[in-house]
């Protein structure tokens, strides 16, 4: 149990995402990104706490001052096979904040379990992992240790893209189908439809990702096997459990998708939100 008082709940911002360290049985770190107001501006941070009979104690700040807004606060966290911890920024509201090294928006960041500066990042002592993002909100690495991002576009246009680092993947400069010299398009986008994908998980050869607008599970076969240059989607669940906004892939194999209908957008229904598992080998 805990409560954080500095959370600032405005438009999109709040407490934004959570994930365990790789070895909480013996050191019980539980991470948390959320948003908070300083001087009339809001922020995100992520904050580090030790878990002990079920309570949340000795907050530890791993990285702050990440520029947020009423719009656009991404807010993944995911520890990557690698260790280190990932975090996804949205441009805040101000797309040239994503074109700007210097700043922490619009960014997929990296950084050590304690906070610090991998000696590995692409950017000399900066957490930027890559840059170009507007507002990324999920995760997910494959069997070849491939890490996938999702992304909202403006209105449409939303992506999937397949991430390496320090590469540029565009925003605010191109969107869906467009390219341009040292930045990368998306492996899929939405065309004109709208997904609002939000988190991702990798099971059995596919990316997954749950759709807040488009109310679907969206699945992408990204195999070892897999031409990118030619996948295609598929849609699980079109508007039956409403709006989704998260799924994970569980270590008994199954999904598990959280659903986001009392978000002040979705329309709940009796039982809203609920978490559904699903065996993804009946889809």
């Amino acid at each position: 149990m805990l409560t954080i008082d500095e959370v600032a709940h405005n438009g999109e911002g709040g407490l934004l995402g959570i994930t365990v360290h790789p070895y909480f049985e013996d050191n019980h770190f539980i991470y948390v990104y959320y948003t908070y107001r300083e001087d009339s501006r809001l922020y995100n941070k992520v904050v580090r706490y030790t878990e002990e009979n079920r309570q949340l104690a000795d907050a530890q700040v791993i990285i702050d001052g990440i520029p947020g807004g009423g719009n656009h606060n991404g807010g993944r966290i995911s520890f990557g096979p690698d260790g280190l911890l990932y975090i996804t920024t949205g441009d805040a509201g101000e797309s040239s904040l994503s074109q700007d090294p210097g700043s922490l928006a619009g960014k997929i960041l990296r950084v050590t379990d304690e906070g610090d500066i991998p000696e590995d990042n692409p950017f000399q002592d900066s957490p930027v992992y890559t840059l170009g993002h507007r507002n990324p909100q999920g995760l997910a690495w494959d069997e070849q240790g491939r890490l996938w991002a999702t992304e909202h576009g403006p209105t449409a246009r939303d992506e999937l893209n397949l991430i390496e680092a320090g590469n540029n993947y565009g925003w605010p400069e191109i969107t869906g189908d467009d390219t341009a010299s040292n930045m990368e398009s998306p492996v899929i986008h939405s065309g004109m439809r709208t997904w609002a994908p939000s988190g991702a998980a990798y099971l059995n050869g596919s990316v997954f990702f749950a759709g807040l607008r488009g109310q679907s599970l969206y699945e992408v076969s990204v195999g070892p096997d897999e031409d990118l240059d030619s996948v295609e989607l598929q849609e699980h669940f079109n508007g039956d459990f409403g709006r989704l906004r998260d799924v994970v892939a569980g270590p008994d194999g199954n999904l598990y998708i959280l659903t986001s209908n009392q978000d002040g957008r979705g329309l709940p229904v009796s039982g809203d939100d609920r978490m559904i598992r699903v065996n993804a080998g009946m889809l």
